[in-house]
């Protein structure tokens, strides 16, 4: 078994204009003083890090690790959450995922593909360059319009939709492949892989793509009511990547996992500060560690009661509390009588 690594923190939701969160030096030294030792970086976000120089300059990306590393901590990946949105967009859904993308794509879906299946690939190279195995991000959707069937799905609508969402992706998984980098998909509604079976029908439709690996969030199963801890039994074998959010989901009379349209404060399912939820990481941990994961646990914070500042502090030490400092013998090896062929024969009986 391997020691998980950690805590990490993803830094997207503490990006801001005000220091010390506006530049990657000095938001690193602030991770760094609450305890982390790890950051996921978003690469949309110019403050952090330019993704194409990334991908095209080694001494570039040798800087980016440098300052990182010159606060005492290590990049744990490289997200494109937002630019893998963009990867497949239904048009019910153009206007709101422009914001995603540059102006000069925007009110142009092919265009705006092009751009983030260009950025996908920048993403694979600049991980390389940076010595990293894994990258996280989400796989866009064009059925989740169609989640809860009304008007009935046409005949043939899902597999048709699997087939194009794979034949989208297929070529960027292989671009992942050829640097030797894990793509992971955090499967999250909202997208077409939302869940285990989903994701099973994508990875049919890629062959079984080695590359095409998840980022493991229960938080989100939380919301859906799905078993977060036999995920781990089913998927352990994919899941590449750990973020550590909590959740809680509280059904009334009135209000079940669709909301009510409501704002997160006022939904019954929402996701809380590390330690406030539902989620059981005492066994989500303990899983991992038996499965042998290897990689990071990284806090994402998204609360809409507490500070996130607060939130990131508390999280470092929970993190922190949970990883499990592996054993590296069996508990009861004192009482060990030794062993070989014949004794174990004799034991059995067998001439």
């Amino acid at each position: 078994m391997t020691n998980i690594k950690g805590p990490g923190i993803f830094l997207a939701q503490f990006m801001g204009d005000v220091a010390p969160f506006n530049q990657l030096d000095t938001i690193c030294a602030w991770a760094k003083s609450l305890g982390f030792v790890g950051v996921q970086i978003p690469s949309w976000d110019p403050r952090c890090i330019d993704l194409q120089k990334a991908a095209e300059s080694k001494t570039y990306a040798d800087e980016i690790k440098g300052i990182v590393n010159a606060a005492g901590l290590e990049i744990t990946e490289l997200s494109t959450h937002l630019q893998g949105q963009l990867v497949a967009v239904n048009p019910a859904y153009d206007a709101l995922f422009d914001g995603f993308a540059p102006e000069t794509v925007r009110n142009n879906p092919t265009a705006r593909t092009a751009w983030a299946v260009q950025q996908l690939e920048y993403a694979a190279k600049a991980s390389r360059n940076l010595g990293l195995d894994a990258h996280a991000t989400f796989s866009g959707a064009l059925l989740w319009h169609t989640v809860y069937p009304w008007p009935q799905r046409p005949a043939g609508l899902v597999e048709t939709g699997f087939t194009e969402l794979a034949n989208r992706w297929l070529p960027i998984l292989n671009k992942f492949d050829e640097v030797g980098v894990d793509l992971c998909y955090e499967i999250h509604p909202g997208e077409d892989l939302h869940d285990g079976i989903s994701y099973e029908m994508f990875l049919e439709k890629v062959g079984n793509h080695k590359r095409a690996n998840l980022l493991y969030d229960p938080s989100h199963f939380v919301l859906q009511s799905l078993d977060y801890l036999a995920y781990i039994d089913y998927y352990h074998e994919r899941i590449k990547m750990f973020h550590v959010k909590d959740a809680e989901f509280n059904p009334t009379g009135k209000q079940g996992v669709y909301g009510g349209y409501q704002n997160w404060i006022d939904r019954a399912g929402r996701f809380r500060s590390l330690g406030d939820g539902q989620v059981d990481f005492k066994s989500i941990f303990s899983k991992l560690a038996a499965y042998n994961y290897k990689g990071w646990a990284v806090m994402e914070w998204e609360c809409a009661i507490k500070h996130p500042e607060t939130g990131a502090a508390e999280g470092s030490v929970f993190i922190k509390d949970h990883i499990i400092r592996v054993t590296e013998k069996a508990f009861d090896d004192f009482a060990n009588t030794g062993s070989d062929e014949a004794f174990n024969k004799r034991i059995l009986g067998i001439q």
